[in-house]
Protein backbone atom coordinates (compact mmCIF):
# COMPACT_ATOMS: atom_id res chain seq x y z
CA UNK A 1 0.00 0.00 0.00
CA UNK A 2 1.39 3.41 -0.89
CA UNK A 3 2.33 6.50 1.97
CA UNK A 4 -1.05 8.33 0.47
CA UNK A 5 -3.44 5.20 1.12
CA UNK A 6 -1.86 4.26 4.22
CA UNK A 7 -2.61 7.87 5.50
CA UNK A 8 -6.04 7.47 4.50
CA UNK A 9 -6.48 4.17 5.98
CA UNK A 10 -5.42 5.64 9.37
CA UNK A 11 -7.34 8.30 9.50
CA UNK A 12 -10.83 6.25 8.40
CA UNK A 13 -9.91 3.66 11.22
CA UNK A 14 -9.33 6.59 13.60
CA UNK A 15 -12.84 7.90 13.08
CA UNK A 16 -14.07 5.19 15.37
CA UNK A 17 -17.03 2.72 15.95
CA UNK A 18 -19.51 4.75 15.31
CA UNK A 19 -18.49 5.08 12.05
CA UNK A 20 -16.54 2.28 10.93
CA UNK A 21 -17.20 -0.23 13.33
CA UNK A 22 -13.78 -0.40 14.51
CA UNK A 23 -12.89 0.73 18.07
CA UNK A 24 -10.26 3.87 17.32
CA UNK A 25 -7.21 4.04 19.39
CA UNK A 26 -8.32 6.98 21.25
CA UNK A 27 -11.86 5.13 22.19
CA UNK A 28 -9.70 2.20 23.04
CA UNK A 29 -7.42 4.06 24.94
CA UNK A 30 -10.30 5.49 27.19
CA UNK A 31 -12.08 2.20 27.45
CA UNK A 32 -12.70 0.93 31.08
CA UNK A 33 -12.84 -2.55 30.36
CA UNK A 34 -9.26 -2.65 29.05
CA UNK A 35 -6.50 -4.56 31.72
CA UNK A 36 -3.39 -2.84 32.20
CA UNK A 37 -0.22 -4.15 30.37
CA UNK A 38 0.95 -5.37 33.88
CA UNK A 39 -2.20 -7.65 34.61
CA UNK A 40 -1.73 -9.61 30.75
CA UNK A 41 1.80 -10.31 32.46
CA UNK A 42 0.55 -12.65 35.25
CA UNK A 43 -2.10 -14.26 33.25
CA UNK A 44 -5.27 -14.67 31.30
CA UNK A 45 -7.46 -11.72 31.93
CA UNK A 46 -10.76 -10.51 30.22
CA UNK A 47 -10.22 -7.31 27.43
CA UNK A 48 -13.51 -5.19 27.05
CA UNK A 49 -13.35 -3.48 23.78
CA UNK A 50 -17.18 -2.14 24.64
CA UNK A 51 -16.53 1.38 23.65
CA UNK A 52 -20.14 2.67 23.50
CA UNK A 53 -22.79 2.96 25.78
CA UNK A 54 -25.51 1.00 24.55
CA UNK A 55 -28.08 -0.55 27.29
CA UNK A 56 -26.58 -3.82 27.24
CA UNK A 57 -25.29 -5.73 30.73
CA UNK A 58 -24.82 -9.55 30.12
CA UNK A 59 -20.88 -9.54 30.95
CA UNK A 60 -22.09 -8.41 34.45
CA UNK A 61 -24.15 -10.88 35.13
CA UNK A 62 -22.02 -13.73 34.04
CA UNK A 63 -18.78 -12.82 36.21
CA UNK A 64 -19.29 -14.54 39.05
CA UNK A 65 -16.14 -13.19 40.24
CA UNK A 66 -17.06 -9.64 40.13
CA UNK A 67 -14.46 -8.76 37.64
CA UNK A 68 -16.65 -6.56 35.52
CA UNK A 69 -19.56 -3.95 36.55
CA UNK A 70 -22.04 -2.15 34.46
CA UNK A 71 -23.33 -0.25 37.33
CA UNK A 72 -26.79 1.30 38.05
CA UNK A 73 -27.12 3.19 34.65
CA UNK A 74 -27.40 0.12 31.81
CA UNK A 75 -25.59 1.93 29.31
CA UNK A 76 -22.23 3.05 31.41
CA UNK A 77 -20.02 1.19 29.59
CA UNK A 78 -18.24 -1.86 31.55
CA UNK A 79 -15.82 -1.47 34.28
CA UNK A 80 -13.16 -4.19 34.27
CA UNK A 81 -11.75 -4.82 37.62
CA UNK A 82 -8.42 -6.72 37.39
CA UNK A 83 -7.37 -8.39 40.15
CA UNK A 84 -10.76 -10.13 40.66
CA UNK A 85 -10.64 -11.29 36.77
CA UNK A 86 -9.28 -15.33 36.78
CA UNK A 87 -9.60 -14.98 32.88
CA UNK A 88 -12.29 -17.89 32.79
CA UNK A 89 -13.29 -16.65 29.82
CA UNK A 90 -17.89 -17.02 30.38
CA UNK A 91 -18.10 -13.56 29.43
CA UNK A 92 -16.45 -14.33 26.16
CA UNK A 93 -19.31 -16.20 24.74
CA UNK A 94 -22.34 -14.50 26.33
CA UNK A 95 -21.33 -10.64 25.46
CA UNK A 96 -23.29 -9.98 22.47
CA UNK A 97 -21.57 -7.63 20.60
CA UNK A 98 -18.47 -9.68 20.27
CA UNK A 99 -16.72 -7.46 22.30
CA UNK A 100 -15.09 -9.47 25.22
CA UNK A 101 -11.64 -11.48 24.10
CA UNK A 102 -8.96 -13.31 27.08
CA UNK A 103 -5.44 -12.20 26.74
CA UNK A 104 -2.93 -13.85 28.40
CA UNK A 105 1.43 -12.78 28.18
CA UNK A 106 2.41 -15.20 30.20
CA UNK A 107 1.76 -18.26 28.35
CA UNK A 108 5.79 -18.55 27.23
CA UNK A 109 8.65 -15.81 26.15
CA UNK A 110 7.98 -15.77 22.85
CA UNK A 111 3.69 -16.63 22.06
CA UNK A 112 0.73 -14.83 24.25
CA UNK A 113 -2.70 -15.97 23.67
CA UNK A 114 -5.62 -14.81 22.73
CA UNK A 115 -9.40 -16.39 23.40
CA UNK A 116 -11.71 -14.84 20.98
CA UNK A 117 -15.20 -15.26 19.91
CA UNK A 118 -16.03 -16.96 16.79
CA UNK A 119 -19.75 -17.63 14.99
CA UNK A 120 -18.36 -18.78 11.99
CA UNK A 121 -18.42 -22.37 10.10
CA UNK A 122 -16.41 -24.27 9.60
CA UNK A 123 -14.16 -23.89 12.77
CA UNK A 124 -10.90 -24.20 13.05
CA UNK A 125 -8.68 -27.85 14.34
CA UNK A 126 -6.61 -27.89 17.86
CA UNK A 127 -3.38 -27.50 15.67
CA UNK A 128 -4.12 -25.61 12.90
CA UNK A 129 -2.38 -22.44 11.37
CA UNK A 130 -4.46 -19.71 10.65
CA UNK A 131 -4.33 -16.26 9.79
CA UNK A 132 -4.60 -13.86 12.61
CA UNK A 133 -6.64 -11.15 12.14
CA UNK A 134 -7.16 -7.14 13.63
CA UNK A 135 -10.37 -5.67 14.81
CA UNK A 136 -10.49 -4.54 11.06
CA UNK A 137 -10.38 -7.97 9.46
CA UNK A 138 -7.27 -7.05 8.47
CA UNK A 139 -4.10 -10.44 8.84
CA UNK A 140 -1.51 -9.35 11.07
CA UNK A 141 0.24 -12.73 11.72
CA UNK A 142 0.14 -16.47 11.64
CA UNK A 143 -1.58 -17.72 14.68
CA UNK A 144 -1.41 -21.48 16.09
CA UNK A 145 -5.47 -22.85 17.27
CA UNK A 146 -4.85 -24.27 20.78
CA UNK A 147 -8.65 -25.20 21.73
CA UNK A 148 -11.72 -24.90 20.22
CA UNK A 149 -15.11 -24.61 23.36
CA UNK A 150 -18.00 -24.58 21.95
CA UNK A 151 -20.58 -26.35 24.79
CA UNK A 152 -24.04 -26.30 24.64
CA UNK A 153 -24.46 -23.46 27.23
CA UNK A 154 -22.70 -21.00 24.92
CA UNK A 155 -25.59 -20.83 22.52
CA UNK A 156 -23.94 -20.99 19.32
CA UNK A 157 -20.75 -19.21 19.84
CA UNK A 158 -17.86 -20.86 19.75
CA UNK A 159 -14.73 -19.71 21.67
CA UNK A 160 -11.28 -20.45 20.30
CA UNK A 161 -7.96 -20.22 22.17
CA UNK A 162 -5.19 -18.92 19.80
CA UNK A 163 -1.15 -18.26 20.30
CA UNK A 164 0.65 -15.78 18.41
CA UNK A 165 3.65 -14.00 18.55
CA UNK A 166 3.71 -11.38 21.74
CA UNK A 167 4.13 -8.78 19.73
CA UNK A 168 0.69 -8.74 18.40
CA UNK A 169 -1.05 -9.28 21.41
CA UNK A 170 -2.45 -5.68 21.16
CA UNK A 171 -3.61 -6.14 17.56
CA UNK A 172 -4.87 -9.42 16.81
CA UNK A 173 -8.56 -9.88 17.84
CA UNK A 174 -9.88 -12.80 15.92
CA UNK A 175 -8.52 -15.11 12.98
CA UNK A 176 -9.44 -15.09 9.39
CA UNK A 177 -12.71 -17.01 8.48
CA UNK A 178 -12.53 -20.41 6.56
CA UNK A 179 -13.29 -21.15 3.31
CA UNK A 180 -16.20 -23.16 3.52
CA UNK A 181 -16.16 -26.90 2.80
CA UNK A 182 -17.72 -28.56 0.40
CA UNK A 183 -20.33 -30.92 1.91
CA UNK A 184 -21.21 -33.20 -1.33
CA UNK A 185 -18.97 -36.44 -1.50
Amino acid sequence: MDKNKQDLHKEYFNLGVAFTGVPSQDELAHCPGVPTEMRMQHGRVACIECVQQIPCNPCEGLCKFGAITIGEEITNLPKLHEDNCVGCGLCVAGCPGLAITILDRSYSKREATIDFPFEYLPLPAVGAWVDAVNRAGEVVCKGRILRVLKPESYQGTAVICMAIPQEYLNEVRSMKRLPKQDRRE
